[in-house]
């Protein structure tokens, strides 16, 4: 499976803060907005990953992310001109993704929760359709939603819509199988003026391939793209590394516990980032996985 982090846009909800730096490279508490839904994909599994920005933006996610060996994954790169819509990613990615399975993750979405791996690696073992995540709001206006029947099967998907015929917003994680730049092609531009990730997945939900999985009260689905919620964004992260002492979206631990890469590469980004707490970090992450294990009775 591949996978494509959508990161464009010019965030103009977060000006000033943004008029000289993309939104997904922003500070959420202790890194960049952008490892969070990388940290998605790579949790999926996804190793090949393409990483899709305005001209102005992409030589600073190069300069972040680099070839991405240092995490075990490659990473590669493509210019979204405008931001004509979600679904553009598939057009812009068609020759990625091109006879693969796939995931595309917004580059302002946050996922966390116990059992977050599991649903991913679900999601990703399907072979044919698509899958994606719902999460209750009390926003749902704001959201593409979906409605379920009394068999809590999906039966309907709308984007924005006035009145909503549920509190599930469909969020920023989506699973597609190798179809789904042949479906993208075929959009035309909503009312909007873009292209709707929204109608590519009423594609498959009227094909009868659309599985939607429902996030429970166990899980943070968190859109970062007010000031207001990317400040809620920040403080439930440190909440959640100062409560328990571990980091999320560690892209370093995801790849070690995943055996990308190996304990000495773990030794050299906590070099290179030995003046940061999240250098120390991963000496701790080092440190416990070097221990020994106490022996069953």
């Amino acid at each position: 499976m591949r996978g494509i982090v959508l990161a464009g846009g010019s965030g103009t909800r977060l000006h000033p803060m943004t008029l000289a730096a993309s939104k997904q490279l922003l500070p959420v508490y202790d890194k960049p907005m952008v490892y969070y839904p990388l940290s998605a994909l790579m949790l999926a599994g996804a190793r090949e990953i393409l990483i899709i920005s305005t001209p102005d933006d992409l030589p600073a996610f190069k300069r972040l992310l680099g070839s991405g060996a240092q995490w075990g994954v490659s990473l590669s790169y493509a210019e979204q001109p405008r931001p004509d819509g979600l679904a553009q990613a598939y057009t812009i990615g068609a020759p990625f993704v091109e006879g693969h399975n796939s995931a595309l993750v917004l580059g302002d979405n946050i996922f966390y929760g116990h059992g977050l791996t599991d649903s991913l690696s679900v999601a990703s073992a399907r072979e044919e359709g698509a899958t994606v995540f719902a999460y209750h709001v009390k926003d749902p206006e704001r959201y593409g939603v979906v409605e379920f029947d009394w068999d809590g099967k999906a039966i309907s998907l709308e984007e924005k819509p006035v009145h909503p015929k549920s509190s599930w917003a469909v969020t920023g994680l989506y699973f597609y199988d190798t179809r789904a730049p042949e479906y993208a092609a075929s959009l035309k531009p909503s009312p909007r003026g873009e292209f709707e990730i929204t109608d590519l997945n009423r594609i498959y939900l009227e094909a009868g391939k659309l599985n939607v999985e429902r996030l429970g009260r166990g899980f943070a689905w968190l859109d970062t793209g007010t000031p207001a919620s990317l400040l809620e964004a920040a403080q439930y992260v440190q909440a959640i590394e100062q409560r328990q002492g571990q980091r999320v979206a560690c892209l370093e631990e995801i790849a070690f516990t995943q055996g990308w890469i190996d304990a000495e590469a773990i030794r050299d980004a906590a070099k290179r980032l030995s003046k940061s707490g999240y250098g120390a970090y991963l000496l701790q992450v080092l440190k416990e996985a070097e221990s020994p294990k106490p022996k069953r009775v």
